[in-house]
């Protein structure tokens, strides 16, 4: 078991460097801080010593990947490439444009962003895992059939039509939440309700109709049917049983929720107001800040292999087979 942790997250660590690699090239050699000068001060009609200015106040007017001016080490680390780069993986994003430390702004920001990811990642797992039993308690029954068109039409409706829909009834016209905002605690659960409850009821169709069809198949296993012999209740195949033998798919469902709901905090801090990485990417990208848009990408590349390394620890975890591995 300890030589596939290590070896999972070797392989984890090689996928942040390339990620990393790949990140730089696409926005220095590809875009170049030539063409990002260009887009930051207006254009094309651009003074060139106004590119130049701007590059220097950001580091960018040195070579990108080999400096010939230098001399030993200095002509592969005296370069762009070097510092961006051992820079994100020393977790200095650099700076903003109006001068903000982008490292700071992330740990301020990943607080709000996490208070509501974390939530509805629990609750919509749970609530499914819940929603999932009950329907293949009552399989080929009038309650199946409901639950199973309920789940349909809140997998066809937009997010977009929960998060209106809910302002205007729950902020509007109940005034049980603020519309939108953001506090710290103590007084954070208010402004979190809305949005949490949002972001479950719209994961709710998917993960349910998914966990059901898991449990479905393997109630028509060989294991179910020993179980069943030996006098067991349906609720007990359920729990002990089914649910025991379906962790591995649910774990890996899981596993790709988190990072949704991360990279979907976009749309959800958007309309809630809420200050967060999702709201930070979106200024970013407004004001044209290429250093921001370039830490939120490796940041959420980071995040997600972060989230799938946890998977592969909890196959370790579950499955005595991957122990042995």
């Amino acid at each position: 078991m300890i030589a596939y942790l290590i070896r999972r997250t070797i392989y984890a660590v090689l996928v942040l460097a390339g990620i990393n690699l790949a990140t730089f090239f696409l926005f220095f050699s590809v875009n170049t801080p030539d063409d990002m000068a260009r887009l930051q001060l207006g254009g094309k009609r651009v003074a060139a010593e106004a590119i130049e200015r701007w590059k220097a106040e950001r580091g960018y007017d040195r070579p990108l990947y080999f400096n010939p001016a230098a001399s030993g080490v200095g002509k592969l680390t005296d370069t762009v490439f070097a510092e961006n780069t051992l820079g994100v993986v020393a977790l200095d994003f650099g700076k903003t444009n109006e001068g903000r430390d982008i490292g700071w702004e992330i740990a301020n920001r990943i607080l709000p962003t996490l208070s509501v990811a974390i939530p509805v990642f629990l609750i919509a797992i749970g609530l499914s895992i819940v929603f999932g039993l009950g329907l293949v308690l009552f399989r080929h029954t009038w309650i199946d059939t409901a639950g199973v068109v309920t789940l349909v039409g809140l997998m066809s409706i937009s997010s977009l039509f929960f998060i209106i829909v809910g302002q205007f009834v729950f902020s509007r016209l109940m005034s049980v939440t603020p519309i939108s905002g953001f506090s710290p605690p103590p007084d954070m659960f208010k402004f979190l309700l809305l949005p949490v409850a949002v972001a479950v009821l719209y994961q709710l169709g998917p993960n349910t109709r998914l966990y059901r069809t898991l449990f479905l198949e393997e109630l028509g296993k060989d294991y179910v049917r020993t179980a069943r012999a030996k006098g067991l209740s349906e609720i007990a195949v359920l729990l002990r049983h089914v649910l025991r033998n379906s962790l591995i798919p649910i774990i890996t469902s899981a596993g790709l929720l988190l990072p949704a709901l991360l990279a979907g905090s976009i749309l959800l801090e958007t309309f809630f107001g809420i200050p967060g990485l999702g709201t930070f990417t979106v200024d970013g990208i407004n004001n044209q800040d290429f250093s921001i848009v370039r830490a939120m990408v490796f940041f959420g590349s980071f995040l997600y292999v972060a989230t799938y390394l946890l998977t592969d620890f909890a196959y370790a975890w579950t499955d005595p087979r991957v122990r042995l591995q």
